[in-house]
């Protein structure tokens, strides 16, 4: 069966609503004391690997529409990244709220130039930004050809993202290797790709 544009609208609709939910969720966690002794770096776990999700998901779409012969899928990519950038940008605006307080934000220069695995966040999140930014569709007639040069940098920001996770907890645990693992077998899947572009 052929996947129609009314398909794609309730599909769109659906990842709008599975995107959102988790704040909800966030809001009444927060409220009902959920959290553990350390909310704000709850939060902030919670945001940012909200943020993973959604990035995989992005990459998902391409060989997923591929492999079931949906080209239609395409659609809903650009909708997935937006979601991923909201959530990476809660994640920001978490720590920088939460961690270093509203008193303390002249910190937060220092603080991305010190600290490896948040010189890795904030990369990520500017690219994601660069992205959002660009998404539409007279950004892509204006920027012509370079457009989609701009927008493979969302391989950079699948290395990136995954290894600011590994470096930002203090005790590994699977979960942070799985979420690598997961973008590695999706850039693997790229394999074809990125041997073109060296060639």
């Amino acid at each position: 069966m052929r996947i129609t544009p009314q398909h794609i609208t309730r599909l769109k609709a659906a990842l709008h609503l599975v995107a959102f939910a988790p704040l909800l969720w966030l809001f009444y966690a927060a409220n009902q004391g959920y959290f553990s002794a350390d909310p704000a770096k709850d939060i902030q776990h919670f945001t940012g690997r909200m943020a993973l999700k959604l990035l995989l998901a992005t990459l998902l779409v391409a060989p997923l529409a591929r492999y079931i012969k949906q080209p239609a899928l395409i659609r809903t990519r650009r909708l997935i990244g937006l979601w991923c950038f909201a959530w990476a940008t809660l994640h920001l605006l978490s720590y920088t709220l939460l961690e270093l307080g509203v008193n303390n934000l002249n910190l937060l220069a220092n603080e991305l130039l010190t600290r490896p695995y948040l010189t890795l966040g904030i990369v990520s999140w500017a690219m994601l930004l660069a992205l959002a930014l660009t998404s539409t569709q007279s950004a892509q007639k204006k920027l012509g050809r370079n457009w989609q040069k701009l927008h493979n940098v969302i391989y950079l920001i699948a290395i990136f993202a995954p290894i600011h996770y590994l470096w930002s907890v203090k005790v590994l645990s699977p979960q942070p290797v799985l979420y690598a693992l997961a973008a590695g077998v999706l850039l693997a899947l790229r394999y074809r790709k990125f041997r073109r572009w060296r060639h």
